[in-house]
Protein backbone atom coordinates (compact mmCIF):
# COMPACT_ATOMS: atom_id res chain seq x y z
CA UNK A 1 0.00 0.00 0.00
CA UNK A 2 1.58 3.82 -0.64
CA UNK A 3 2.22 5.69 2.07
CA UNK A 4 2.60 9.64 2.30
CA UNK A 5 6.16 11.25 1.61
CA UNK A 6 8.01 11.11 5.10
CA UNK A 7 7.38 14.63 5.17
CA UNK A 8 4.00 14.42 4.76
CA UNK A 9 3.51 11.39 7.31
CA UNK A 10 5.50 13.57 9.75
CA UNK A 11 3.72 16.52 9.59
CA UNK A 12 0.83 17.08 12.82
CA UNK A 13 -2.57 17.67 11.57
CA UNK A 14 -3.46 20.90 11.34
CA UNK A 15 -4.79 22.01 14.38
CA UNK A 16 -8.49 23.67 13.37
CA UNK A 17 -9.19 19.81 11.91
CA UNK A 18 -8.21 18.29 14.59
CA UNK A 19 -11.01 20.83 16.59
CA UNK A 20 -13.78 20.71 13.41
CA UNK A 21 -13.20 16.58 14.25
CA UNK A 22 -14.61 16.80 18.06
CA UNK A 23 -16.97 19.68 17.01
CA UNK A 24 -18.43 17.51 14.67
CA UNK A 25 -18.42 14.47 17.64
CA UNK A 26 -20.31 17.12 19.89
CA UNK A 27 -23.02 18.12 17.57
CA UNK A 28 -23.53 14.66 16.62
CA UNK A 29 -24.25 14.09 20.01
CA UNK A 30 -26.53 16.56 20.20
CA UNK A 31 -24.57 19.26 21.54
CA UNK A 32 -24.89 23.07 20.24
CA UNK A 33 -21.34 24.13 19.86
CA UNK A 34 -20.03 27.44 19.49
CA UNK A 35 -16.84 28.00 17.63
CA UNK A 36 -14.46 30.43 18.56
CA UNK A 37 -11.42 29.55 17.39
CA UNK A 38 -11.21 29.75 13.46
CA UNK A 39 -11.13 33.17 12.45
CA UNK A 40 -13.23 33.11 9.41
CA UNK A 41 -15.67 36.20 9.13
CA UNK A 42 -19.90 35.44 9.39
CA UNK A 43 -20.54 38.54 7.89
CA UNK A 44 -21.44 38.49 4.43
CA UNK A 45 -19.27 39.32 1.55
CA UNK A 46 -20.79 43.17 0.17
CA UNK A 47 -23.29 42.74 -2.59
CA UNK A 48 -21.63 44.88 -5.14
CA UNK A 49 -18.62 42.30 -5.03
CA UNK A 50 -21.21 39.62 -5.91
CA UNK A 51 -22.82 41.66 -8.02
CA UNK A 52 -19.42 42.05 -10.09
CA UNK A 53 -18.89 38.26 -10.07
CA UNK A 54 -22.14 37.02 -11.39
CA UNK A 55 -21.88 39.36 -14.52
CA UNK A 56 -18.33 38.27 -15.11
CA UNK A 57 -19.32 34.25 -14.59
CA UNK A 58 -21.77 34.71 -17.31
CA UNK A 59 -19.40 35.43 -20.13
CA UNK A 60 -17.89 32.57 -21.54
CA UNK A 61 -14.09 34.36 -21.77
CA UNK A 62 -14.04 34.48 -18.08
CA UNK A 63 -13.91 30.39 -18.06
CA UNK A 64 -10.44 30.42 -20.12
CA UNK A 65 -6.95 30.07 -17.95
CA UNK A 66 -6.24 33.19 -16.14
CA UNK A 67 -2.72 34.61 -17.16
CA UNK A 68 -0.48 32.77 -14.87
CA UNK A 69 0.44 36.29 -12.73
CA UNK A 70 -3.14 37.02 -12.70
CA UNK A 71 -5.06 39.26 -14.61
CA UNK A 72 -4.59 42.88 -15.81
CA UNK A 73 -7.64 44.31 -14.28
CA UNK A 74 -6.94 42.58 -10.70
CA UNK A 75 -3.05 43.78 -10.79
CA UNK A 76 -3.99 47.40 -11.27
CA UNK A 77 -6.65 47.53 -8.51
CA UNK A 78 -3.76 45.92 -6.15
CA UNK A 79 -1.74 49.02 -7.28
CA UNK A 80 -4.24 51.49 -7.01
CA UNK A 81 -4.87 50.43 -3.48
CA UNK A 82 -1.37 50.67 -2.21
CA UNK A 83 -0.97 53.89 -4.11
CA UNK A 84 -4.22 55.39 -2.29
CA UNK A 85 -3.68 53.74 0.75
CA UNK A 86 0.01 53.57 1.93
CA UNK A 87 1.03 55.89 -0.86
CA UNK A 88 3.39 53.41 -2.67
CA UNK A 89 4.18 53.32 -6.09
CA UNK A 90 4.31 49.90 -7.47
CA UNK A 91 4.70 48.03 -10.81
CA UNK A 92 2.15 45.58 -12.22
CA UNK A 93 4.48 43.77 -14.33
CA UNK A 94 6.96 42.90 -11.81
CA UNK A 95 6.15 43.81 -8.43
CA UNK A 96 2.60 42.13 -8.25
CA UNK A 97 1.17 38.31 -8.56
CA UNK A 98 -2.16 37.19 -7.69
CA UNK A 99 -2.71 34.46 -5.38
CA UNK A 100 -5.05 31.68 -4.51
CA UNK A 101 -5.50 33.42 -1.07
CA UNK A 102 -2.05 34.32 0.98
CA UNK A 103 -1.98 31.22 2.46
CA UNK A 104 -1.40 29.61 -0.73
CA UNK A 105 1.44 32.12 -1.72
CA UNK A 106 3.36 32.45 1.59
CA UNK A 107 3.71 28.27 1.67
CA UNK A 108 4.90 28.55 -2.22
CA UNK A 109 7.17 31.26 -1.64
CA UNK A 110 8.68 28.94 1.15
CA UNK A 111 9.56 26.22 -1.15
CA UNK A 112 10.46 29.15 -4.13
CA UNK A 113 13.35 30.85 -1.42
CA UNK A 114 14.77 28.09 0.41
CA UNK A 115 17.04 24.73 0.03
CA UNK A 116 16.41 21.96 2.35
CA UNK A 117 18.51 22.71 5.61
CA UNK A 118 18.04 26.04 4.95
CA UNK A 119 16.36 28.48 8.42
CA UNK A 120 13.28 30.35 8.29
CA UNK A 121 13.13 33.14 11.21
CA UNK A 122 9.24 32.54 12.32
CA UNK A 123 7.45 33.99 15.48
CA UNK A 124 6.48 32.52 18.40
CA UNK A 125 4.09 32.53 19.04
CA UNK A 126 2.71 32.47 15.34
CA UNK A 127 0.18 31.64 12.61
CA UNK A 128 1.10 27.43 12.31
CA UNK A 129 1.09 27.17 8.69
CA UNK A 130 4.79 28.81 8.88
CA UNK A 131 6.09 25.95 10.44
CA UNK A 132 3.94 23.56 8.30
CA UNK A 133 5.23 25.38 4.97
CA UNK A 134 8.98 25.33 6.51
CA UNK A 135 8.87 21.42 7.10
CA UNK A 136 7.34 20.62 3.63
CA UNK A 137 10.02 22.75 1.82
CA UNK A 138 12.96 20.55 4.17
CA UNK A 139 13.26 23.62 5.68
CA UNK A 140 14.41 24.49 9.68
CA UNK A 141 11.77 26.99 11.35
CA UNK A 142 13.92 29.19 13.53
CA UNK A 143 11.17 30.39 15.82
CA UNK A 144 11.87 34.29 17.89
CA UNK A 145 9.78 34.93 20.80
CA UNK A 146 7.30 37.44 20.65
CA UNK A 147 6.53 38.49 24.21
CA UNK A 148 4.04 40.62 25.91
CA UNK A 149 6.06 42.70 27.87
CA UNK A 150 7.60 44.19 24.69
CA UNK A 151 4.29 44.82 23.42
CA UNK A 152 4.51 41.17 21.17
CA UNK A 153 6.68 43.08 18.66
CA UNK A 154 10.43 41.33 17.86
CA UNK A 155 13.30 41.98 19.75
CA UNK A 156 15.74 41.40 16.93
CA UNK A 157 18.82 42.22 19.09
CA UNK A 158 17.90 39.17 20.91
CA UNK A 159 18.07 36.65 17.93
CA UNK A 160 21.54 35.09 18.46
CA UNK A 161 24.57 35.19 15.11
CA UNK A 162 24.15 31.00 15.38
CA UNK A 163 19.83 31.29 14.20
CA UNK A 164 20.71 34.43 12.04
CA UNK A 165 23.60 32.61 9.81
CA UNK A 166 21.53 29.71 9.37
CA UNK A 167 18.55 31.44 7.83
CA UNK A 168 17.36 32.75 4.64
CA UNK A 169 13.92 34.12 5.29
CA UNK A 170 12.13 36.29 8.26
CA UNK A 171 8.82 36.13 8.71
CA UNK A 172 6.81 39.01 10.62
CA UNK A 173 2.55 38.78 10.56
CA UNK A 174 1.21 42.77 12.19
CA UNK A 175 -2.23 42.70 12.95
CA UNK A 176 -0.80 40.01 14.29
CA UNK A 177 -2.36 36.30 14.40
CA UNK A 178 -2.65 34.59 17.63
CA UNK A 179 -2.34 37.89 19.77
CA UNK A 180 -4.11 41.52 17.95
CA UNK A 181 -0.85 42.88 18.34
CA UNK A 182 -0.44 45.97 16.17
CA UNK A 183 2.44 48.07 15.30
CA UNK A 184 3.96 51.60 14.02
CA UNK A 185 6.61 51.97 10.96
CA UNK A 186 9.45 51.70 13.03
CA UNK A 187 8.86 48.43 13.75
CA UNK A 188 9.30 47.84 10.14
CA UNK A 189 12.21 50.25 9.62
CA UNK A 190 14.36 48.08 11.93
CA UNK A 191 13.05 44.68 10.38
CA UNK A 192 14.18 46.29 6.74
CA UNK A 193 17.65 47.29 8.67
CA UNK A 194 18.16 44.33 9.76
CA UNK A 195 17.44 41.75 7.46
CA UNK A 196 19.01 44.04 4.72
CA UNK A 197 22.17 43.90 7.49
CA UNK A 198 22.41 40.23 7.53
CA UNK A 199 21.56 39.48 3.61
CA UNK A 200 18.01 38.32 4.83
CA UNK A 201 15.04 38.55 2.87
CA UNK A 202 11.94 39.81 4.76
CA UNK A 203 8.19 38.63 4.05
CA UNK A 204 5.32 40.32 6.04
CA UNK A 205 2.02 38.73 6.40
CA UNK A 206 -0.45 41.68 6.37
CA UNK A 207 -3.61 39.44 6.47
CA UNK A 208 -5.53 41.59 8.87
CA UNK A 209 -4.35 45.01 7.86
CA UNK A 210 -7.47 46.93 7.04
CA UNK A 211 -9.02 44.74 10.41
CA UNK A 212 -8.51 47.78 12.63
CA UNK A 213 -10.11 49.99 15.40
CA UNK A 214 -10.43 53.58 16.27
CA UNK A 215 -8.12 55.63 14.47
CA UNK A 216 -5.52 53.15 13.89
CA UNK A 217 -4.42 52.34 10.13
CA UNK A 218 -2.18 49.33 10.35
CA UNK A 219 1.32 50.34 8.17
CA UNK A 220 2.66 48.62 5.45
CA UNK A 221 6.17 47.14 5.57
CA UNK A 222 6.42 48.32 2.01
CA UNK A 223 6.21 52.24 3.68
CA UNK A 224 9.59 51.86 4.63
CA UNK A 225 12.16 53.29 2.27
CA UNK A 226 14.34 50.93 0.70
CA UNK A 227 11.86 47.62 1.51
CA UNK A 228 11.38 46.36 -1.56
CA UNK A 229 15.22 45.47 -1.95
CA UNK A 230 14.55 42.83 0.34
CA UNK A 231 10.40 42.34 1.31
CA UNK A 232 7.59 41.48 0.40
CA UNK A 233 3.99 41.78 1.92
CA UNK A 234 1.16 39.15 1.11
CA UNK A 235 -2.45 40.40 1.33
CA UNK A 236 -5.63 38.72 0.83
CA UNK A 237 -9.62 40.07 0.46
CA UNK A 238 -10.34 37.77 3.20
CA UNK A 239 -11.11 39.15 6.15
CA UNK A 240 -11.64 42.44 5.02
CA UNK A 241 -13.92 41.97 2.51
CA UNK A 242 -15.06 38.39 3.90
CA UNK A 243 -14.21 36.58 0.76
CA UNK A 244 -12.38 33.85 3.03
CA UNK A 245 -14.02 30.96 0.75
CA UNK A 246 -13.11 32.92 -2.68
CA UNK A 247 -9.50 32.32 -2.15
CA UNK A 248 -7.88 35.57 -3.64
CA UNK A 249 -4.71 37.77 -2.26
CA UNK A 250 -1.79 38.90 -3.73
CA UNK A 251 1.93 39.87 -3.00
CA UNK A 252 4.00 42.41 -3.37
CA UNK A 253 7.45 44.39 -3.23
CA UNK A 254 11.00 42.83 -4.21
CA UNK A 255 10.73 41.62 -7.67
CA UNK A 256 13.31 38.63 -7.48
CA UNK A 257 11.23 37.17 -4.80
CA UNK A 258 8.23 37.46 -6.60
CA UNK A 259 9.35 35.90 -9.80
CA UNK A 260 11.03 32.85 -7.83
CA UNK A 261 7.68 32.70 -6.88
CA UNK A 262 5.80 33.14 -10.22
CA UNK A 263 7.91 30.04 -11.33
CA UNK A 264 6.44 27.83 -8.95
CA UNK A 265 3.15 28.82 -8.93
CA UNK A 266 3.50 28.73 -12.77
CA UNK A 267 4.25 24.50 -12.28
CA UNK A 268 1.70 24.47 -9.68
CA UNK A 269 -1.39 26.30 -10.36
CA UNK A 270 -3.14 28.61 -13.24
CA UNK A 271 -4.00 31.47 -10.55
CA UNK A 272 -7.40 31.85 -9.90
CA UNK A 273 -10.71 32.30 -11.17
CA UNK A 274 -10.81 35.15 -13.58
CA UNK A 275 -14.81 36.45 -12.28
CA UNK A 276 -13.25 36.11 -8.88
CA UNK A 277 -10.37 37.93 -9.81
CA UNK A 278 -12.27 40.79 -11.42
CA UNK A 279 -14.74 40.69 -8.08
CA UNK A 280 -11.75 41.25 -6.35
CA UNK A 281 -10.79 44.19 -8.34
CA UNK A 282 -14.33 45.83 -8.11
CA UNK A 283 -13.58 45.23 -4.14
CA UNK A 284 -10.44 46.98 -4.01
CA UNK A 285 -11.65 49.57 -6.12
CA UNK A 286 -14.38 50.64 -3.96
CA UNK A 287 -14.78 53.06 -1.12
CA UNK A 288 -14.18 50.55 1.76
CA UNK A 289 -17.27 51.94 3.50
CA UNK A 290 -18.24 48.09 3.84
CA UNK A 291 -14.67 47.59 5.36
CA UNK A 292 -15.66 50.17 7.84
CA UNK A 293 -19.27 48.65 8.48
CA UNK A 294 -17.37 45.16 9.54
CA UNK A 295 -14.72 46.87 11.78
CA UNK A 296 -17.45 48.38 13.76
CA UNK A 297 -19.32 45.13 14.28
CA UNK A 298 -16.19 43.73 15.30
CA UNK A 299 -15.40 46.32 17.99
CA UNK A 300 -18.60 45.75 19.07
CA UNK A 301 -18.38 42.63 19.43
CA UNK A 302 -14.83 43.45 20.97
CA UNK A 303 -16.30 46.04 23.76
CA UNK A 304 -18.88 43.24 24.60
CA UNK A 305 -16.23 40.38 25.11
CA UNK A 306 -13.61 42.25 26.75
CA UNK A 307 -15.77 43.06 29.51
CA UNK A 308 -17.06 39.64 30.05
CA UNK A 309 -13.26 38.54 30.65
CA UNK A 310 -13.15 41.24 32.55
CA UNK A 311 -16.15 39.47 34.77
CA UNK A 312 -14.69 36.10 34.39
CA UNK A 313 -11.32 37.37 35.98
CA UNK A 314 -9.52 36.34 32.71
CA UNK A 315 -6.48 39.26 32.09
CA UNK A 316 -6.52 40.35 28.21
CA UNK A 317 -5.20 43.55 26.76
CA UNK A 318 -7.82 45.40 23.98
CA UNK A 319 -6.67 44.97 20.49
CA UNK A 320 -5.87 47.76 17.69
CA UNK A 321 -6.24 45.24 14.86
CA UNK A 322 -7.61 41.59 13.78
CA UNK A 323 -10.84 40.13 15.42
CA UNK A 324 -9.07 37.98 18.12
CA UNK A 325 -8.43 38.75 21.78
CA UNK A 326 -5.44 37.07 23.13
CA UNK A 327 -6.05 36.15 26.67
CA UNK A 328 -4.50 34.73 29.75
CA UNK A 329 -5.49 31.14 30.89
CA UNK A 330 -7.13 31.31 34.27
CA UNK A 331 -4.56 30.05 37.30
CA UNK A 332 -4.11 26.29 37.65
CA UNK A 333 -4.82 25.50 33.86
CA UNK A 334 -2.75 24.93 31.34
CA UNK A 335 -3.56 26.48 27.42
CA UNK A 336 -4.60 23.06 26.59
CA UNK A 337 -6.46 21.86 29.80
CA UNK A 338 -9.04 24.96 29.30
CA UNK A 339 -9.97 24.89 26.35
CA UNK A 340 -10.34 21.04 26.82
CA UNK A 341 -12.82 21.89 29.53
CA UNK A 342 -14.64 24.95 27.98
CA UNK A 343 -15.21 22.95 24.73
CA UNK A 344 -16.47 19.69 26.66
CA UNK A 345 -18.08 21.51 29.84
CA UNK A 346 -18.93 24.07 27.76
CA UNK A 347 -19.56 23.50 24.07
CA UNK A 348 -17.64 26.40 23.57
CA UNK A 349 -14.29 26.35 21.04
CA UNK A 350 -11.09 28.46 21.94
CA UNK A 351 -7.89 28.01 20.70
CA UNK A 352 -4.64 26.90 23.03
CA UNK A 353 -2.11 29.46 22.90
CA UNK A 354 0.16 26.64 22.91
CA UNK A 355 -1.13 25.61 19.45
CA UNK A 356 0.72 28.76 18.25
CA UNK A 357 4.27 27.85 19.73
CA UNK A 358 5.52 27.16 23.05
CA UNK A 359 5.05 31.07 23.66
CA UNK A 360 1.57 30.79 23.70
CA UNK A 361 1.45 28.74 26.79
CA UNK A 362 -0.64 30.42 29.35
CA UNK A 363 -2.71 31.81 27.03
CA UNK A 364 -5.75 30.72 24.69
CA UNK A 365 -7.15 33.23 21.56
CA UNK A 366 -10.91 33.93 20.93
CA UNK A 367 -12.37 34.65 17.50
CA UNK A 368 -14.95 37.57 17.27
CA UNK A 369 -16.18 36.28 14.12
CA UNK A 370 -19.89 34.81 15.17
CA UNK A 371 -22.94 36.86 15.93
CA UNK A 372 -23.51 39.05 19.33
CA UNK A 373 -25.73 36.58 20.77
CA UNK A 374 -23.88 33.95 20.14
CA UNK A 375 -20.98 35.21 22.02
CA UNK A 376 -23.22 36.38 24.77
CA UNK A 377 -24.31 32.28 25.34
CA UNK A 378 -20.11 31.30 25.11
CA UNK A 379 -19.82 33.44 27.91
CA UNK A 380 -22.90 32.58 30.07
CA UNK A 381 -21.37 28.70 29.37
CA UNK A 382 -18.16 29.93 30.41
CA UNK A 383 -19.37 31.78 33.41
CA UNK A 384 -21.62 28.86 34.69
CA UNK A 385 -18.61 26.30 34.01
CA UNK A 386 -15.73 28.55 35.60
CA UNK A 387 -17.74 28.66 38.83
CA UNK A 388 -18.52 24.96 39.08
CA UNK A 389 -20.86 24.00 37.04
CA UNK A 390 -21.74 22.51 33.56
CA UNK A 391 -23.66 23.67 30.80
Amino acid sequence: MSKGSKQVSSLPAYLFSIFHKKKVALEAQGVDVIDLGIGAPDLPTPSFIIDRLAKEARDPENHRYSPYGGCREFKLAVVDFYQKHYRVELDADSEVLALIGSKEGIAHLISAVIDPGDGVLTPDPGYPVYQSAIHLAHGTGVKFPLDEANGYTPRLEKISERDIRRSKLMLLNYPNNPTGATVDLDTFEKAVLFSKTHHLSLVHDAAYDLVTFRDYQAPSLLQVQGAKDVAVEFGSLSKSFNMTGWRIGYVVGNRDLIKALSIVKSNMDTSQFLPIQKAAATALNSDFVAVKENNRVYEDRLDMMMKALQEMNIEADKPRGTFFIWAKVPGGHTSQAFAEKMLSEAGVIITPGNAFGSKGEGYFRISLSVPKERLHEAVSRMKKVMKGGTM
